[in-house]
């Protein structure tokens, strides 16, 4: 089937989900995204964006003045449904897919014989076994693949993604994709999809190699952090520039540490190793610690800051960063605004927040006095500066500007 006649209803339209929906549509295919909240659809339609991501209003206003792209709120038959809905833990950090599968249950009725159903959402091992079993349930006049090479009516794949908020359109074309089938026609079906817009390898394997990748190369990275973060704090207890240390022990040809923070967040690094802590908690013990020394410091930074705060008890304080990473809007399990909210908590109308990226503070500030102002304000009132995020903006301050302020750098942005 060509891209221009093919359908293809992408459920989620969030941070992945609509840039993944403009790039299909982009490639010549017919895309429905769907989203249960009218806002998110009204806005869609009208050409503009609900999120921030670099060029994505400009590629979903072209595409959706094309007519290559629409929204609504329930799917239609397709070719290939797409599902890219959160996958959040609960209280005791076990992996919640009750979005993954709500989704199924919203495409089953419009599922049809040749339809491939693809899993973008980062779960547990399992869930795309899961997803095949909902369907089954749904639609006993289907049938659907069941492990081996028989043919099945429906095809269903996992695919992740992984890319950089912020590079999102240049990843989903450039980065390579492990496509992971319920058998082997199931990947090749989806292989020959992700074909028609990814210019990186599409590699063929099994859905569960596929759901357990995504989750590895997260973990990964969050045990590196985890030794960075974790150094941090010894090197403060020793009273050693961490950053030194850092750049010192790098020059080593077959060292390459990673910088600290105030934690790790997003909805990838800070969540996707507790699923695989939740599948074998025996023997996850690196990957459950490394979870730990993170989240455990942002607690570390607030106790800091707060210690800052109370050896200048008539000192306004300014938070920089609220979003997980730099230069992004996103502030989803984001150490820095746990940080901020804490601070706000605790010292009221002291507390004033630099934001550059969202328009105004999180209702979590409400009825705690903080107020958001500009970095220019906060320079100019506050002698407690807290640096949380990396953003272009506060790399630039001047040293004079920063001149006999009590600082306390997490990024590593300004040499004392």
């Amino acid at each position: 089937m060509s891209a221009s006649t093919l359908r293809v209803c992408v459920v989620g339209l969030g941070y992945i989900g609509l840039p993944t929906a403009a790039v299909i549509a982009r490639s010549g295919a017919s895309v429905l995204g769907i989203d249960i909240s009218p806002r998110v659809v009204e806005t869609i339609n009208a050409g503009r964006i609900h999120i921030e991501e670099a060029n994505l209003e400009s590629l979903v206003h072209d595409m959706v003045a094309t007519g290559s792209l629409r929204a609504a709120l329930a799917p239609e038959p397709s070719d290939v449904f797409v599902i890219a809905v959160p996958t959040p833990f609960t209280d005791n950090h076990a992996p919640d897919i009750k979005y993954v599968l709500a989704a199924t249950r919203s495409i089953a009725p419009a599922v049809r014989k040749g339809s491939l159903v693809i899993v973008e959402s980062t779960c547990p091992v399992g869930t795309t076994e899961a997803v095949r079993d909902v369907l089954k349930e749904a639609r006993p006049d289907l049938t659907f693949p069941e492990g081996s090479d028989a043919p099945s009516d429906v095809c269903i794949a996992y695919c992740p993604e992984r890319v950089l908020p912020g590079k999102i359109l240049e990843e989903l074309v450039s980065n390579d994709r492990s496509i992971g089938g319920l058998s082997a026609a199931c990947a090749e079906r989806a292989v020959n999809f992700y074909k028609g817009f990814v210019a990186g390898e599409c590699i063929a394997t099994t859905a569960r190699a596929a759901e357990m990748c995504k989750l590895v190369e997260n973990s990964f990275r969050d045990v590196n952090i985890a030794f960075a973060n974790e150094l941090s704090i010894v090197c403060d207890t020793l009273d050693l520039d961490v950053w030194e240390v850092i750049r010192l022990a790098n020059r080593h040809p077959r060292v390459n540490i990673l910088q600290p923070g105030p934690g790790v967040g997003g909805h990838c690094i800070a969540v996707d190793p507790w699923f695989i802590v939740d599948s074998d908690p025996e023997n996850a013990r690196l990957i459950r610690t490394a979870r730990e020394v993170n989240d455990g410091k942002a607690h570390y930074v607030f106790a800091r800051t707060a210690a800052l705060a109370d050896a200048h008890p008539d000192a306004a304080i300014a938070c920089l960063g609220l979003s997980f990473k730099a230069n992004i809007d996103d502030l989803r399990e984001s150490p820095a605004l746990e940080i901020a909210i804490e601070l706000a908590s605790k010292y009221g109308d002291r507390v004033r927040v630099v934001e550059p990226h969202i328009d105004s503070l999180p209702p979590a500030f409400d009825g705690t006095g903080a107020t958001k102002v500009t970095l220019d304000q906060a320079l100019d009132e506050c002698e407690v500066l807290v640096v949380l995020v990396d953003h272009h903006e506060f790399r630039g301050v001047a040293a004079n500007r920063r001149a006999g302020k009590a600082i306390y750098d997490t990024r590593g942005l300004w040499p004392s």
